[in-house]
């Protein structure tokens, strides 16, 4: 990449009392990348991401926007600037139907009342550009599939057209067909030019859609390597700490297996 970063981190810390959930942390996105965020439970992913996301303001390191140092204070700051958050519960009113959940708390408005006839044929557009298929935009969250259920979340975080989309998880809970539509969508998301960072525990998945793969250990970078040239034995060691673990073990009888 040669292009400045739309997102970077610089040293970023960030303290909760005596715990140090992250330690100088640095952390790239450009636009058009998918950058998959790797480690092990309590490495700092979901306090990396909230740090971006506005929840958890840092304590030291800085944070820039193309090129230029921001504020992330609050949730509202990241909005503002064109970050956008999918988190692994969704948050999604299974009581509404997808036009609903799309717009919820960004609702069009005509004469004072809801312009329900533009908000509808909006959401037809969203899905349609990102291929997303779906029974009917009025039909009930609840009456949707996980796969369905991931994408519209994801949908509706473009409505204010952002320009890095997160994704926590985004696959964590679904069959092998519901997680291929999503990761298409995250291809799609890619073509649109959109910085992406997906948190993700399934190296699969990973190796599918990331161009890049950051791993965080014990709150601290531990290795940013390119997806596809890096092996899965290799993004593995880098989480554990370790080129001692069972994967590497296992790799190097095979290899005296076949000498």
């Amino acid at each position: 990449m040669t292009s400045a970063p739309v997102l970077a981190l610089r040293g970023v810390s960030k303290r909760f009392g005596a715990v140090q959930a992250l330690t100088d942390v640095d952390l790239e996105v450009h636009a058009g990348e998918v950058v998959a965020l790797v480690g092990d439970n309590g490495a700092g992913k979901s306090t990396l991401v909230k740090t971006i996301a506005g929840v958890h303001p840092i304590d030291d390191g800085a944070i820039e926007w193309e090129g230029k140092q921001v504020g992330i204070n609050r949730p509202q700051d990241a909005q503002h600037l064109g970050v956008a958050t999918v988190y692994q519960d969704l948050a999604l009113c299974d009581n509404l139907d997808v036009v609903g959940n799309l717009y919820l708390g960004r609702e069009l408005r005509r004469f004072g009342t809801l312009d329900e006839v533009s908000m509808e044929k909006k959401a037809r557009e969203l899905l349609s550009t990102l291929s997303i298929r779906i029974p009917s935009v009025r039909i009930p969250i609840a009456g949707l599939s996980g796969g369905q259920r991931q994408v519209v979340a994801i949908a509706r975080a473009l409505i204010g057209d952002p320009k890095i989309v997160i994704l926590d998880e985004p696959t964590a809970a679904l069959g092998v067909e519901q997680t291929a539509q999503v990761l298409d969508l995250v291809e799609r998301l890619r073509e649109r030019g959109l910085g992406v960072i997906l948190i993700s525990h399934n190296m699969a998945d990973v190796k599918a859609v990331a161009d890049t793969v950051a791993v965080l250990r014990l709150g601290r970078n531990n290795g940013v390597f390119p997806a596809r040239e890096t092996t899965h034995e290799d993004i593995i060691a880098a989480i554990t700490g370790a080129t001692d673990n069972a994967v590497t073990r296992r790799k190097a009888r095979t290899a005296e297996a076949t000498k």
